[in-house]
């Protein structure tokens, strides 16, 4: 059931919005908990935390004093203010309310919480096909985020226990200038007071929950790109264009780097620092060779070479065996009444603006259960304008599953969203971008909305216009699309929103693909039928009905590397001489990982992780972490393994470890040639 103060709330926001104005004395009088407080005290810091929680909201609550009696203080909600909230088109909604389904509402938050909820206060309907063709984007949810976006917004610094790479959790203060996702997961980027500089954090590793450490002290910079930011911290004086060779339609994203075709096989990358060009090739080493530098060919020969030497023969457990298991950190979310009241407001603007709802429909838009909708409705029902009696309640009905409220026109207004509100439903319009599509506009035009309110604008600018091709490509930069990259991606999600548009069974919903796998050589020629499109992080898949498989598979958007005629013959690739890298790991995997590899536990969601015990620095090395995950994708894992350049190593299973010396020794036998 809902809180007491909830019921008050929810009790002061009717009482006020049914009648033109009321005056303190009989709202005092009316409301139960103000007129049984202990002491007129108590009742007026009661109602003091009242009037913030409902501004808190999004309502226009005002306090106007009599022109003939200064000691008498009226209230009302201003009506004209009402819809001071965000003006969307039915589209901008409908992507809205997609960003705001990437985040897990029950781990993430206050803001996240409250943010659906106040979207469908706003009285919309969604497009449902265009709902049906966005992607459904998946953003990395946090109990911390609410107060470090809170932090931001009120130039305040937060003090956290954070877990770094190298040991141990401390104590951080920090003064947040940014906080935002990239490649799907969350960074902080601000100022440290203890280490007196710029620092970046990831938001996974924070291990408390973020208080408030008063006042920020030092500037914000005007200007701040997070990709840029930590883009610099693979930076390098030394510099070059690197030559590779590789394997026709693989190395996809070297490719989009270089504007290469799919099937050339020789192409430069842009200049770019060797750390960086190291980190890329490691990841697709399977499928290219570095020729230039000469320097750079050598170093990338040696990594290959230790990671093999360190993954021959057995590995030893001992020191894993006596390593000492980390707790998971429990940061404990517990929804506010604001959070509750949200949504209480919501449910009731939301069947009124359609006089009835089904139960069904009205639990899957709210994200929460039609047990705790039941619960919500039947809070809604002993609640309403205590200033008349009874016969001025709420009423609300939900006999066979169809949900009716009645006589609650003060909760029939939109609730604005709050800067710390936009700012995660930004983060969960970013999630859709990787698959934004012919939505990309639509995009772009509610992010500017979002923006304003962030911003404090009284009015969103115009979003600006699309750019030319021609301005496009005057445009790019090194870690850009070339032309060609973004006229392929274009072709396909056009194609793949068209057969989502079409009628099931029609020939227009399918499309026959060639398709680039990342566990095989070649390519595979498929025809399949498109159900949705899905984002995790910064990777976009289509779930289709593949007929080769005869089953649904999950294909990553930009390995689909061209579009077939229909009556194109299908097929499987051809078998390499290397070795194919399919399916998932049976069992568990166990991973000593140095701190430069610590990435990979978060990446593949590792189940348990154990410190290095005292003593165990020369066997295990300095801030070793172990790592056990249940079943990874392996094609995946192996590549995250050489990416780490020997900060990583596989302990178990020992076919793995044979793998990974495979692999690592083919590609240091072509850079030695």
């Amino acid at each position: 059931m809902a809180s007491k103060s909830v019921e008050r709330l929810l009790n002061v926001i009717m009482t006020i919005g049914s009648r033109r104005r009321i005056d303190r004395a009989n709202l005092f009088r009316v409301i139960p908990d103000y007129a049984e407080a202990v002491s007129d005290q108590a009742a007026e810091r009661m109602f003091e935390r009242d009037k913030a929680s409902i501004i808190e909201l999004g309502l226009p609550l005002v306090a106007e004093r009599d022109l003939l009696d200064e000691n008498t203080v009226y209230y009302r909600i201003d009506a004209a203010r009402s819809g001071a909230v965000l003006d969307l088109t039915t589209e901008e909604y409908t992507v809205l309310l997609a960003a705001s389904r990437a985040w897990d509402t029950a781990a993430a938050g206050g803001a996240a919480r409250r943010v659906r909820a106040k979207l469908l206060s706003l009285g919309h309907d969604a497009d449902p096909d265009l709902l049906r063709r966005t992607p459904r984007g998946a953003v990395e949810s946090l109990p911390v985020l609410t107060p470090l976006l809170q932090a931001v917004v009120s130039g305040n610094g937060v003090r956290f226990m954070y877990r770094g790479t190298h040991g141990a959790p401390s104590e951080r203060r920090v003064e947040p200038w940014v906080v935002g996702v990239h490649d799907g997961h969350w960074y902080i980027h601000g100022w440290d007071r203890d280490r007196e500089a710029p620092r970046v954090f990831r938001a996974s590793r924070i291990e408390s929950f973020p208080a408030e450490a008063g006042a920020a002290i030092r500037p914000r910079p005007e200007q701040i790109d997070l990709a840029e930011v930590l883009d610099r911290m693979l930076d390098s004086d030394d510099r070059d264009a690197a030559l590779l060779r590789a394997a026709p339609f693989k190395a996809l994203s070297l490719r989009d780097r270089a504007g290469a075709s799919l099937e050339t096989e020789a192409f430069r990358l842009p200049r770019l620092p060797r750390p960086a060009v190291r980190r890329l090739l490691l990841s697709d080493v399977r499928w290219l060779e570095l020729r230039e530098p000469a320097g750079w060919r050598a170093e990338l020969a040696e990594v290959l070479t230790a990671i093999a030497e360190i993954h021959e023969g057995e590995a030893d457990l001992s020191a894993r065996d006596r390593a000492v298991a980390r707790p998971r950190a429990r940061i404990r979310v517990t929804p506010q009444s604001g959070d509750h009241l949200s949504r209480l407001i919501s449910v009731a603007s939301y069947v009124m603006s359609r006089d009835e709802v089904q139960l069904a429909e009205l639990s899957e838009a709210l994200g929460v259960s039609e047990k705790q909708l039941i619960t919500d409705l039947q809070v809604l029902f002993v609640c309403g304008d205590m200033g008349t009696g009874w016969e001025d309640l709420i009423e609300a009905e939900w006999e066979h599953g169809t949900v009716r409220v009645r006589n609650a026109e003060p909760l029939r207004r939109a609730l604005s969203l709050s800067a710390v509100e936009s700012t995660a439903l930004l983060a969960g319009l970013a999630a859709l971008e990787p698959a934004a599509g012919q939505t990309v506009q639509v995009v772009e035009s509610a992010r500017a909305k979002l923006l304003a309110v962030v911003e404090g604008t009284a009015e969103p600018s115009a979003p600006p216009e699309a750019p030319t091709r021609t301005e496009i490509a005057a445009a790019t930069t090194a870690d850009e699309m070339a032309a060609r990259t973004a006229d392929r991606a274009e072709l396909v999600l056009t194609a793949v929103h068209a057969a989502l548009r079409a009628e099931p069974d029609s020939a227009d919903a399918h499309l026959t693909i060639r398709y680039s796998s990342v566990d095989r050589p070649g390519t595979s020629v498929r025809r399949i039928r498109p159900l949705r499109i899905e984002t995790v992080g910064s990777r976009s898949y289509l779930l289709a009905h593949c007929e080769l498989a005869e089953g649904e598979r999950r294909f990553r958007l930009d390995r689909i590397v061209e579009l077939l005629p229909a009556g194109a013959a299908m097929s499987r690739p051809e078998p390499g001489d290397g070795p194919v890298l399919a399916g998932r790991v049976e069992g568990e995997v166990w991973l000593r990982l140095a701190p430069a590899g610590h990435w990979i536990a978060e990446s593949f969601d590792a189940v348990e992780l154990r410190d290095a015990a005292a003593g165990d620095g020369a066997a295990g090395g300095t801030g070793a972490t172990y790592a056990r995950l249940v079943e990874p994708v392996l094609a995946p894992m192996v590549d995250a393994v050489l990416e780490s350049a020997g900060a990583a190593e596989v302990l178990a299973p020992q076919t793995v470890r044979n793998t990974i010396v495979t692999v690592a020794r083919g590609g240091a036998v072509r850079h030695t040639q």
